[in-house]
């Protein structure tokens, strides 16, 4: 029988009213769209340096210290401290309220745990840990350092902002060996990931946690109170630059991370868009591997280095003179430790004497493999200028292309480079991480338990342990020079000068993003 028209009609009346509703309900969260600075696959931030694992962290962890907008650490989940005279014994108190996702109370136990596996793979960290004597709970939420000689710089260790960052994690996560990924994504921090919502390749959805409690003090970087004025975070991986921009002007997104340099031009004019410095300059350097060949031989390395130009690397990568300067200082320009006393390195090509090393070194052709993160458009211009600079001295190279995630798990092998593992690659780093020698993570001399390289350098380690027991500036700065000249030397690092890139948003949309070492996202209103 058919359905007489009037009840045909109020049905439609009534679906319509439904649909209404259903939008109008899914609409009421507020969601911040984001196109990150590249994809996120490893979400363990104490088992690699990532930043993009660093700012993930700084999602859904919190920490006992946070550095200000102005390079001055706070405490963050440390309600207050007390430090002997001597600075060997430091005893803190948990701030009240700290929760984890799950409901559970923040403990002592929590943080010692945390610590502990953290101090296994940062390179602060291990030296804290060697000056320290012990690490004891006296109570739910104090615990105490024991040091066996002077350690000032413990706040430094304890609220350093780039990788690896000492994030607090339950005790059963933090557990986990030091050289094995956590699976559990609980802390305490102002926002919440769900195994669901966590989707590679596609898109990372953060959610509020409402039952976070933020300090009372004003934002300041790291430092001070994280109010989240939104509903949700996603992190949506776009990796083409022109579909970032359009994604952007269209309003399918609300933010780009980092602003590729292809895209500068079209950003800049338009009316809808606003480009924001929220990030500092930093350095971008090539890290060389020195387990295998030719790179284990210093001649070899050295021929390496001086076949760098820093001009056209940076010109081909940035395109445009803001968003790079020159730099041939280990520390950021224009920072504390910068020194223009570089030794034999000058960041110009110098290859009369560089194939003249080489030959020296008894090189014998094999490939040298340079990995290439085609999906970062903030790197991925460096390595093949850096190939067709080495291939004028003589080397022989590869340059391999992939993803940057996958470069992050290949450059763990210490394997042949046939064999699944690699000769060299070129990262960036913050300019906060690369300002002094114990925030700087490729700064190693300790082989295996070092940075991605594994130099051996036992007298730049000495080095970082005197610079690290002295208060005293005048002696820092000496110190750091001679770190510089030692890692110059030894290969450890070669930078290729600094760059910058801003953060772009839809004007009148996105407001409240903190000047930061990271991208943040409390703070951040969106209308």
């Amino acid at each position: 029988m058919a359905t007489p028209l009037s009840l045909r009609r109020a049905f439609a009346v009534t679906l319509s009213a439904l649909a209404l509703t259903f939008t109008a309900a899914a609409s009421a969260d507020t969601v911040l769209r984001t196109v990150p600075s590249s994809d996120l696959k490893i979400l363990d931030p104490i088992w690699t340096t990532a930043n993009i694992t660093r700012n993930h962290g700084f999602m859904i962890y919190d920490t006992l210290f946070g550095m200000d907008e102005k390079g001055a650490i706070k405490p963050q989940m440390v309600d207050k401290y007390t430090v002997s005279p001597d600075n060997k014994v430091w005893t803190f108190t948990l701030r009240p309220g700290l929760k984890f996702h799950d409901g559970a109370p923040v403990t002592s136990q929590d943080v010692i745990a945390s610590l502990a596996r953290w101090g296994k793979r940062d390179t602060l960290g291990q030296k804290m840990y060697e000056a320290m004597d012990s690490i004891t709970a006296e109570g739910p939420n104090t615990f105490r350092m024991n040091f066996k000689q002077p350690f000032g710089v413990v706040l430094d260790a304890l609220g350093k902002p780039n990788p690896l960052v000492p994030f607090i994690m339950p005790k059963r996560v933090a557990d986990t060996p030091a050289d094995k990924q956590i699976e559990e994504m609980i802390g305490s921090g102002p926002f919440t990931l769900a195994k669901e919502d966590f989707r590679p390749g596609d898109r990372v959805i953060y959610r509020k946690n409402t039952a976070y409690v933020p300090r009372k003090e004003a934002p300041s970087g790291l430092a001070g109170g994280k109010v989240v004025n939104v509903d949700r975070v996603e992190w949506v991986l776009l990796r083409d630059p022109q579909t970032q921009v359009n994604a952007l002007l269209n309003g399918e997104v609300d933010m780009v991370e980092t602003v590729p340099a292809s895209g500068y031009s079209d950003m800049r004019t338009n009316p809808k868009i606003e480009l924001v410095d929220v990030m500092p300059a930093g350095p971008f350097t090539v890290i060389y591997n020195h387990k295998v060949a030719p790179f284990n031989n210093p001649k070899a390395l050295k021929a390496a280095m001086l076949a760098i130009n820093q001009e056209a690397m940076l010109r081909a990568q940035a395109t445009f003179r803001d968003f790079y300067k020159p730099c041939t200082s280990i520390y950021l320009c224009g920072s504390m430790y910068a020194s223009d006393k570089t030794g034999f390195y000058t960041g110009k090509p110098q290859f009369e004497e560089a194939r003249k090393l080489l030959k020296e070194s008894g090189y014998d052709g094999k490939p040298v493999v340079i990995l290439l993160p085609g999906d970062a458009p903030a790197l991925n211009k460096l390595p093949a200028i850096y190939g067709q600079l080495l291939k004028q001295v003589g080397f022989n190279v590869d340059v391999q292309t992939t993803d940057w995630a996958t470069l992050v798990t290949r450059r763990t092998k210490k394997d042949q480079p046939e064999n699944g593992g690699w000769n060299a690659f070129i990262t960036f780093w913050g300019g906060v991480d690369a300002s002094s020698p114990i925030t700087y993570s490729p700064l190693t001399g300790n082989g295996d338990q070092g940075y991605f390289g594994w130099p051996v350098d036992p007298e730049l380690e000495k080095l970082k342990t005197r610079f690290i027991e002295t208060a005293d500036i005048a002696q820092r700065k000496d110190i750091a020079t001679q770190i510089q000249l030692r890692v110059l030397e030894g290969g450890v690092i070669a930078p290729l000068g600094e760059g910058k890139a801003p953060t772009a948003v839809r004007r009148g949309v996105v407001s409240g993003l903190l000047p930061s070492p990271a991208v943040l996202y409390w703070n951040v209103r969106k209308k």
